[in-house]
């Protein structure tokens, strides 16, 4: 998310907004990155600083330090360049925590998990631990559901709203706290990465062939959330999902360019709203330990505030 303003933006991990840094991925620096990272991180930038009227071919070779010409070689129309931003985009977005970031995650198999993050369609998270149970048959389904959804993730699991499904392959604090920190780091560190989101987002209300392109980009992230939300346990993973992009993406709208841009909420405060959400969605209490926030090192706080 961003703050009201964009250059009050926090600085990005290589740089400050306002610069190409401000978009340029750890894995990437600057001096390293491809032509094509270097023109998606530029256009970012620009659109972050100037808005969308301040992204032209001129303006993304010199914030790239590019020779003339450049940016219209390898995207020659505008809307190439929109989807070089867009594709740019997503890659920062899925690097905002790493693989290891799933904490204290272990897959169905012993394996690791791990964790992505919001994406222009605004969901967050992916976990090993939930693609392993895309393989898995689901015991004591009606006769006639399907084993999984269309885009892969487990099907709708046996039990209603208050009873859980018997088989859960993940932890539900395990994803809470995924799901938290993926949250706070956007809202603190990668701010500038939520306004050029929302630049996007916009423009793509208005030009259809971008809006295709922005909803095929960001579909990455959607069938990685609904299998995560099955394998936490949840009886209608589609709809669940829905409510968790929606209450994300209401919270980092607000303390980006809304009424909370100055009062963003602690890690401890978004788990423990995180934790609320689950538990109606899952039904049933939070179990030991759930009840406290358990963040960040001596992070401690009550109620989100947004």
């Amino acid at each position: 998310m961003t703050s009201a303003t964009p250059s009050a933006a926090p600085p990005g991990p290589n740089g400050s907004p306002g610069t190409s840094g401000a978009h340029a991925s750890a894995a990437s620096p600057a001096s390293s990155a491809s032509r094509a990272d270097r023109i998606g991180d530029a256009a970012l930038d620009l659109l972050v600083e100037r808005g969308m009227r301040g992204l032209t071919h001129r303006a993304v070779d010199e914030r790239a330090g590019l020779p003339q010409g450049s940016t219209s070689n390898h995207a020659r129309t505008r809307q190439a360049l929109l989807e070089t931003a867009v594709r740019r985009q997503v890659q920062l977005e899925s690097q905002v925590l790493t693989p290891d970031e799933l904490p204290g995650a272990a897959g169905p198999h012993g394996t690791a998990g791990t964790a992505g993050t919001a994406g222009p369609s605004g969901t967050v998270g992916t976990a090993r631990a939930a693609e392993g149970a895309r393989d898995r048959p689901r015991d004591g389904a009606p006769d006639g559901a399907p084993g999984r959804t269309p885009d892969g993730a487990p099907g709708t699991a046996p039990g209603g709203p208050s009873e859980p499904a018997p088989h859960a392959l993940l932890d539900t604090d395990t994803l809470v706290d995924a799901l938290s920190l993926a949250l706070h780091r956007y809202l603190t560190d990668h701010r500038a990465l939520l306004v050029s989101r929302y630049e996007l987002a916009l423009e793509a209300t208005r030009r259809p062939e971008l809006r295709a392109f922005f909803d095929a980009a960001g579909s990455v992230f959607h069938g990685p959330l609904v299998a995560m939300t099955a394998a936490a346990g949840s009886p209608e993973p589609e709809r669940h999902a829905l409510s968790l992009i929606a209450w994300c993406e209401g919270l980092m709208f607000s303390c980006a360019a809304g009424s909370f841009h100055a009062a963003v909420p602690s890690r401890a405060e978004l788990r423990t709203g995180f934790e609320e959400l689950l538990r109606g969605m899952l039904g049933g209490g939070t179990g030991p330990g759930r009840g406290e926030s358990t963040g960040a090192a001596g992070d401690r706080g009550g109620r989100c505030r947004a």
